[in-house]
C-alpha cells in the first residue's frame, strides 16, 4: 500500500439514492478534483471547509450538478486534503465520477483507508479507529452509545493510564540496572508489589467487561424456558411480533432453540425459544433439551414460564429448586412468567409470595401485559448502568489483555522467587509491549491492514 497516493471512493451505500458522496484524499486531491470542476466554481479559490455549488464535467460536457466541499490538510477526517463530492444518486453518475477521479490521477481506496490515513496522520489512537467500524455496525441505541464513547477516547484513557503506570514502574526497575554495581535500590518492592495488584485488578475488570460488551453488541441474551406447552413459542412470537416459532398444542413441538433478536427501546434482546424442560424417551427432543441448559447457561435474563392454570406455587418451588440444581444462577435475572390468564376467570396473586423473583401475569397468545415484561427487561439493563462503564467490545483488546494478565502473573512470580530486576523488567517492557499494541504505537502493517480491511470501502 503506497500511503502517498491520492484514493478516492464512493463512501455512501450502494445502490440509488437522492444523493450520494464521493470522497478524495491526498495530495493530489485538489489538482485533480479542479480537472473536473467547471471554471466558473473557481475551485482552487474555494475556501476551506465551505460546500460549494458546481457542475463536475468532462470536457465541456455536465455529468452532474454537484457540492464540492474542501478540507485543507491537517483540518480534515484523514489529516490530509480532502474532497467532498456530493452528486445525485444514479448509479451512472457515481461511477462517472469515479472512473474520472482515477482517470485523473487518484487509485481506488481500499477498505477502511481513508479511517486507516486518520490514525496514521495522528487524528485518532488505533482504538478510536477501531470504534468507527462499530459506530458504522451498531444497531440500538446502546450500541451506538458504547461506540461514541470509545470514539471520544474513554476506553484510550484507560490504556494510557495503564500504561502510564507501567512506564513509572520499569524506570524504577531501569535504574536499578544502570546503579546496580553501587547495590542501589531505588524501587520499594512491597510498594511495586501494592501497585502490581492495582493493576491487576484493573486489567482483571476490563477482562470481566468483555463478555458484557459483546453481548450489547451482538444482543443480550433471554432464555425462554419452562415445561412443554406452557406457552413459549407464543411468547416469543407475541415479543418479536412475527411467527418466527411453530405453535402447536401438541407437547414437545419445539425441538431445538429458536433465536431472532428484538430492540426495545434502543437496546437488542436477543430471545430464546427452548424445548420443553422433561423427561423422554425420544432421542431428538433429549437431544433439544440439552441444548435448552446451554442456552440458559448463556443467558443473562431467563423467563421461566408457567401455565397457571395449571401450576401451584409448590409446583413453581419445585420447578426453581431443580433448576438451581442444574444451572448457577448466581448473575442471571430471572423472572416468572405466570401464562393464560386468559383462561382465569381472576387473576390469581399467590405467586408474588415466592422470593426475590419478578412475577409477571400475562396471556402471550392475546398478547396481555407484554409491555410489563419489556419494562421489566429494560429496567434491568438500565439499573446496572450498562452503558455508562468502560466495556472491551473488541476481540483484538481482549487478548491483548489477557496476554498483560499472564505478564502481570510473572511479574508477580519474579517478586516471590526474588528474582533480579533484569528479569523482572522483561515481563514489564512485555506489558508495555502490549500496551502499545493496543493503543496502535507498536503495531505492524499487516496488523494494520487485517484491522482496517473489515472496514467498508469509503470509509
Amino acid at each position: 500500500m503506497n500511503r502517498e497516493d491520492t484514493i478516492c471512493a464512493i463512501s455512501s451505500p450502494q445502490g440509488i439514492g437522492a444523493i450520494a458522496l464521493i470522497r478524495i484524499s491526498g495530495e493530489k486531491a485538489f489538482s485533480i478534483t479542479g480537472k473536473y470542476i467547471n471554471k466558473n466554481a473557481d475551485f482552487q479559490n474555494i475556501p476551506t471547509q465551505f460546500a460549494k455549488f458546481a457542475e463536475f464535467t468532462e470536457q465541456q460536457n455536465v455529468i452532474d450538478q454537484v457540492v464540492v466541499t474542501k478540507f485543507v490538510h491537517p483540518h480534515s477526517y484523514t489529516g490530509e486534503d480532502l474532497v467532498e463530492i456530493s452528486c445525485h444518486g444514479s448509479s451512472y453518475i457515481q461511477q462517472k465520477i469515479l472512473e474520472l477521479l482515477i482517470e485523473g490521477g487518484a487509485r481506488l481506496a481500499l477498505p477502511g483507508e481513508f479511517t486507516m490515513r486518520a490514525f496514521l496522520n495522528g487524528k485518532m489512537d488505533l482504538p478510536q479507529a477501531e470504534a468507527v467500524a462499530d459506530l458504522i455496525e451498531s444497531q440500538s441505541e446502546i450500541t451506538h452509545k458504547l461506540a461514541m464513547k470509545q470514539l471520544k477516547g474513554r476506553f484510550s484513557k484507560e490504556l494510557h493510564e495503564l500504561h502510564q503506570q507501567f512506564v513509572n514502574f520499569a524506570s524504577l526497575l531501569e535504574l536499578e540496572l544502570d546503579f546496580s554495581e553501587e547495590d542501589v535500590q531505588f524501587a520499594d518492592r512491597l510498594q511495586l508489589s501494592d501497585l502490581l495488584i492495582q493493576l491487576r485488578e484493573e486489567v482483571e475488570s476490563l477482562l470481566r467487561s468483555f463478555k458484557l460488551g459483546n453481548v450489547l453488541k451482538t444482543g443480550i441474551p433471554v432464555a425462554i424456558i419452562g415445561k412443554p406447552n406452557v406457552g413459549k413459542s407464543t411468547l416469543l412470537n407475541a415479543l418479536v411480533d412475527d411467527d418466527r416459532a411453530i405453535v402447536s398444542n401438541i407437547p414437545g413441538t419445539t425441538r431445538d432453540t429458536i433465536e431472532d433478536t428484538y430492540n426495545i427501546d434502543g437496546i437488542t434482546f436477543r430471545f430464546i425459544d427452548t424445548a420443553g424442560i422433561r423427561s423422554s424417551e425420544d432421542e431428538i427432543e433429549n437431544f433439544g433439551i440439552e441444548r435448552t441448559y446451554k442456552a440458559i447457561e448463556k443467558a443473562d435474563i431467563i423467563l421461566h414460564m408457567v401455565d397457571i392454570t395449571q401450576t401451584s406455587l409448590k409446583d413453581i418451588e419445585t420447578e426453581l429448586r431443580f433448576l438451581e440444581d442444574e444451572i448457577d444462577l448466581a448473575n442471571k435475572k430471572l423472572i416468572i412468567i405466570a401464562n393464560k390468564i386468559d383462561q382465569m376467570s381472576e387473576t390469581p396473586h399467590h405467586f408474588t409470595e415466592w422470593g426475590d423473583y419478578d412475577v409477571i401475569y400475562t396471556s402471550a397468545r392475546r398478547k396481555v401485559n407484554l409491555n410489563l415484561i419489556s419494562d421489566t427487561l429494560i429496567d434491568y439493563v438500565r439499573s446496572n448502568k450498562l452503558a455508562d462503564t468502560t466495556l472491551l467490545t473488541n476481540a483484538r483488546h481482549y487478548d491483548i489483555m489477557l496476554n498483560v494478565l499472564e505478564a502481570i502473573d510473572r511479574i508477580e512470580d519474579g517478586f516471590r522467587m526474588q528474582l533480579p530486576s533484569d528479569l523482572i523488567t522483561i515481563e514489564v517492557r512485555s506489558v508495555l509491549h502490549n500496551l502499545g499494541l493496543a493503543l496502535g504505537e507498536t503495531t505492524s502493517e499487516d496488523i494494520l491492514e487485517n484491522i482496517f480491511g473489515r472496514f467498508c470501502i469509503g470509509k
